[in-house]
């Protein structure tokens, strides 16, 4: 089983379907289980981190018009270009992240900390050297989404939602400990909309108790993700 797989995606799965938005994975069987995302805000319906699969456009489209495409780590390029050619919208990179502008073939738009009129105010966070992203968290409705930060793919013992390796030692209270989700998005597999803030405080808290079961279950992974994420 690839990490990433990187053919055409004809059979993807969708998730987390809601009123305002819904993701999908475009390839089920792959073992990063790489989420995107259509959430709509006020100015229509944005993209984020979106990977390009069969059906997707019509249920884009049941949702609105697409305001942008929205990349929120320096790693999830990913078919950014592609959704922004068909819609004729650019991508949205905050403006302190790099590495996506070389890697899209579009036009590029910076923003600060909010993210067009979609209603998610964008902070930072930088897990490793040369690894940025962004935190895109909307009061109005509680949704959170992060691309790698939190996921759902790696979990360790009990818990229903994990915190990125190199973030256990140091678990990022000031950033995520105020927040009250209702809904989490996260960029590699199924996101959580029962208990969400319950969920986010039992993962911050366990963070540094469970770091030995997650050194030796994420550890692994995340090497491979890094390394496939390169090629």
């Amino acid at each position: 089983m690839p990490v990433y797989d990187r053919r055409d995606a004809t059979d993807p799965r969708i998730l987390d379907h809601f009123e305002t938005g819904f993701g999908w994975i475009a390839h089920p069987e792959e073992g990063g289980q790489r989420a995107s995302y259509a959430v709509r805000g006020g100015d229509g319906v944005w993209l984020f981190d979106p990977l390009d699969a069969a059906g997707v456009d019509e249920l884009a489209a049941e949702l609105g018009e697409v305001a942008g495409v929205a990349v929120l780590s320096n790693f999830h390029a990913r078919d950014a270009d592609t959704f922004a050619d068909r819609y004729d919208v650019p991508v949205f990179i905050p403006d302190w992240m790099d590495r996506v502008p070389e890697r899209v073939d579009a036009s590029i738009e910076r923003y600060g900390r909010e993210l067009g009129e979609s209603g998610f105010v964008v902070d930072r966070i930088d897990p490793l050297p040369g690894w940025r992203e962004g935190v895109a968290y909307r009061e109005g409705d509680g949704k959170l989404y992060t691309p790698d930060l939190l996921s759902t793919r790696w979990t360790v013992g009990s818990e229903r939602l994990t915190l990125t390796l190199p973030c256990r030692f140091f678990p990022p209270r000031d950033l995520l400990g105020d927040l009250e989700p209702n809904r989490i998005l996260v960029g590699h597999g199924d996101g959580i909309a029962e208990n969400a803030t319950g969920a986010l405080a039992d993962t911050l808290d366990g963070a540094r108790q469970r770091l030995p079961r997650a050194v030796v279950k994420q550890g692994p992974a995340l090497v491979a993700g890094i390394a496939a994420a390169f090629r």
